[in-house]
């Protein structure tokens, strides 16, 4: 079974005021930690997810999801201005970590390619048109779209024999544990902020 995460959500200085790269960047190391334990919690429950590419992209498109998740909670938190600034500095942490780890494991991409970081910008913004047709709920968070386009995401991407099994697995189990830590991660980090209340319910934007 693979061991329960257990994440800090709360700032060592609670009335000091973040900037949008400090608030980020915490975020960003929890996200990362969520979506690696979904890997490790998939393989705990007999999907093989090898190491290398594969690895890499079922983490890029967790990453995405998550940060998706992110954006939306940000967008009950934040101003419009503030929550743009927020996403984008999370997605460039998220992109920096995951340059770090590629690189060190799979060595840099072919000469002429794109770098991993600009790699994983490019998706999360060409997926960002997608999930914009799914709603998400403030009480509950994605809907169903939501979420099974994560796991639709994730068929591809595993043995043929995983793939049948993986988009129930995600939409019943993984998905749900892993929006709940990233609420209860933004819930902690956002507690001092002062912002205007917006309708708890998203759609598309």
């Amino acid at each position: 079974m693979a061991t329960t995460l257990r994440l800090k959500t709360h700032w060592h200085q609670p009335g000091t005021p973040k900037s949008a790269g400090q608030t980020a960047s915490a975020i960003a190391f929890m996200v990362w930690r969520i979506a690696r334990q979904l890997i490790d919690r998939l393989r705990a429950a007999g999907f093989d997810v090898e190491p290398g590419p594969m690895y890499f992209g079922v983490l890029r498109e967790t990453l995405v999801f998550l940060a998706q998740v992110a954006d939306r909670l940000a967008w009950l938190q934040l101003s419009p201005e503030g929550r743009a600034d927020f996403t984008a500095a999370l997605v460039r942490r998220l992109a920096g970590l995951l340059d770090e780890n590629e690189t060190d494991l799979l060595g840099p991409p072919p000469a002429g390619e794109a770098p991993w970081r600009d790699r994983f910008i490019d998706q999360f913004n060409t997926l960002s048109d997608h999930y914009a047709d799914f709603g998400f709920n403030a009480q509950d968070g994605p809907d169903f779209g939501f979420s099974r386009y994560h796991g639709s995401r994730l068929e591809p991407l595993l043995p043929e024999k995983d793939r049948r099994w993986v988009l129930d697995q995600v939409m019943a189990v993984e998905s749900p544990d892993a929006v709940a830590l990233v609420k209860k991660a933004m819930q902690g980090v956002f507690s001092q902020e002062r912002g205007p209340r917006r309708n708890p319910v998203l759609g598309g934007e």
